[in-house]
């Protein structure tokens, strides 16, 4: 289980301190899912980079009771001077599993070709996101961390993203946040929505999905016509 408990984050800026999570708290269990809608600014990458441990709360405490993914993506942590093998070889040992088991498919899902044993200071923005998504992968996590902006690239490879997350590994846990209520809907059995804030959680996908239009000040989408 992963538990949240009046989690709070207040960044301090030349302006003074900026709140940006107030008192979160939610639960997730092994093998189940969340969808966390908000706005662009929400919060909702600060509330996956403290789940991951990659930040400290300010307040709160966060228990991890199952093996938690970095944010799918994320590459904040490369040593850019390593190639992408060297990078690959450097995860595994953390994780303490073989980096050889997992070159074939680490080299063959990033589709990057010579570049995977060159430096990673060389690659773009999207193949720094590939080599992320799949050391991810190449990691068995029982609850992975889904930013909004995980995938990147063209349509087939976002199509091999979402078969190696949403359907080779359907019985791990995971938390999604984006602003696209439609990914929600798609994908997750409950949601909740970021807001001023605050976490509100709802008892359907449907009735978070409304009360985050209404934070948008927008209306409900009409029933469709029979």
């Amino acid at each position: 289980m992963i538990a949240l408990d009046s989690v709070s984050k207040v960044y301090h800026t030349r302006h003074g301190p900026r709140p940006v999570l107030d008192r979160v708290s939610f639960r997730l269990d092994r093998g189940r899912n969340i969808g966390i809608l908000g706005r662009n600014g929400a919060g909702k990458s600060t509330l996956i980079r403290l789940i991951s441990g990659a930040e400290e709360p300010t307040s709160g405490r966060i228990s991890r009771g199952m093996r938690v993914s970095w944010p799918l993506a994320f590459g904040g942590a490369f040593q850019v001077n390593l190639t992408g093998l060297d990078n690959l070889k450097f995860v595994c040992r953390i994780y303490g599993v073989d980096w050889r088991e997992r070159v074939a498919f680490v080299e063959e899902f990033t589709e990057l070709g010579v570049y995977f044993r060159e430096p990673v200071s060389h690659y773009s923005h999207g193949m720094l996101t590939r080599l992320a998504f799949a050391l991810s992968m190449a990691i068995e996590f029982d609850c992975f961390l889904i930013d909004e902006a995980m995938v990147v690239g063209d349509v087939r490879f976002h199509e091999r993203c979402h078969q190696e997350l949403f359907h080779k590994r359907r019985d791990r846990a995971f938390i999604l946040v984006t602003h696209e209520a439609h990914v929600i809907k798609l994908y997750c059995e409950r949601a909740a929505v970021l807001h001023d804030g605050h976490l509100v959680e709802f008892p359907t996908v449907d009735e978070a999905y409304d009360f985050y239009l209404e934070s948008l000040q927008l209306a409900p989408p009409p029933p469709p016509e029979l």
